[in-house]
């Protein structure tokens, strides 16, 4: 049963303010004022971090709006901590909190490198590009000790199997070898995610993610390494962060992206208290309106499920949003080769890669 954890208290370096029972749980506990002594302490619960022996590595998907059709997610549950993640009801299904659980009770896919040697290498094994972060950061800050993630990605490099980046770490250039070998022959592209100019805010709303310059200064370092970089303003928030949509886009560009995207802020399960308890907490003076404009495309609720307006929102303010967007991206000279895609020709699966390497040495 999961604790309340002092319901509604802002500790350092987390994003959310409570740790409410997940969605399948029979039981639920709740805090109560006895008038006894209270706990001052506004660190949070401790970091723990668990191996996860999964069968499988790749999960698929056939979502109309979502570009890509494989991913892999080496981690369950992520320390960054951002309050408005959409990955965060995922936690219910380890029997956890979406909350303070989410961001302190992590999980690891032990053995990743051999689980996807294995997937790769099946005789019905169809090459398409994978993608590396749909769910939570795969450079989160853990991968520094793991290096999950780079395991994996030295399984892509070896079998020349293209892969997508997606991340708001500076960590991921780190990589730069691997990253660096596999877009010589057009097969790897990094996401960089930036929600916010605001370093207050992203302290507040990010609290362990790097800073709105340390990404900028990602995608320049990525660029300058022959790296396809982009970037994805994501989420938007209305009346918190859509005044700087333009200006992300915009520096950007400066710092060579060559693609962007943005996605509306998304409060699927138990991420919509989360976020509200949030907003009401830091900003008091605007919270009914950013839910009230939330709400006003999402159909009158907070969350719209629905393929093809789950991403984007609908309705005059939606539009008015995209238009934003496409009109900053013209001015920017972004996504002019958007449709680019990863090759898949270069694949060998790891039995013969590691053919050709024994034949190559001797």
């Amino acid at each position: 049963m999961t604790s309340p954890l002092r319901d509604g208290t802002v500790r350092r370096g987390h994003g959310a303010l409570s740790n409410p029972a997940g969605r399948f749980e029979r039981h639920r506990a709740e805090a109560v004022d006895d008038g006894g002594f209270q706990d001052t302490d506004t660190e949070g619960p401790p970091l723990t971090v668990t191996p996860e022996h999964a069968r499988a590595l790749i999960s698929t998907n056939d979502s109309p709006d979502i570009p890509f059709e494989q991913s892999i997610n080496p981690y369950r549950g992520c320390s960054h901590a951002c309050v408005y993640c959409y990955a965060r009801p995922s936690h219910a299904y380890m029997g956890l909190s979406a909350g303070l659980d989410f961001e302190t009770k992590l999980f690891y896919k032990a053995d990743a490198a051999a689980l996807l040697r294995r997937e790769l290498d099946r005789p019905g094994y169809l090459c398409k590009p994978i993608t590396l972060g749909a769910n939570t950061d795969p450079y989160q800050p853990i991968e520094r000790e793991l290096r999950v993630t780079r395991e994996i990605l030295e399984v892509l490099a070896a079998c020349r199997h293209p892969v997508t980046v997606i991340t708001k770490s500076a960590l991921v250039l780190r990589d730069l070898d691997l990253l660096g070998a596999l877009a010589k022959d057009n097969l790897v592209q990094v996401g960089v995610s930036i929600t916010t100019l605001d370093a207050e805010l992203k302290r507040c709303m990010e609290p362990q993610t790097a800073s709105p310059a340390a990404r900028l200064r990602t995608v320049r370092e990525l660029t300058a390494a022959g790296i396809a970089a982009g970037v994805l303003v994501a989420p938007v928030i209305p009346a918190l962060t859509d005044h700087d949509l333009e200006a992300i886009l915009e520096a950007a560009a400066a710092a060579g992206a060559r693609w962007a995207g943005y996605v509306l802020l998304r409060l699927p399960h138990e991420l919509r208290v989360l976020f509200s308890e949030w907003l009401h907490a830091h900003y008091p003076d605007r919270a009914a309106h950013v839910l009230s404009l939330i709400r006003q495309m999402r159909h009158g609720q907070e969350n719209d499920p629905r393929f093809g307006s789950r991403m984007r929102g609908e309705g005059p303010l939606a539009d008015m949003l995209r238009a934003r967007f496409q009109a900053a991206c013209r001015r920017s000279g972004l996504n002019t080769g958007r449709n680019a895609s990863l090759d898949v020709e270069r694949f060998r699966r790891p039995s013969a890669s590691a053919q050709l390497t024994l034949d190559f040495e001797c």
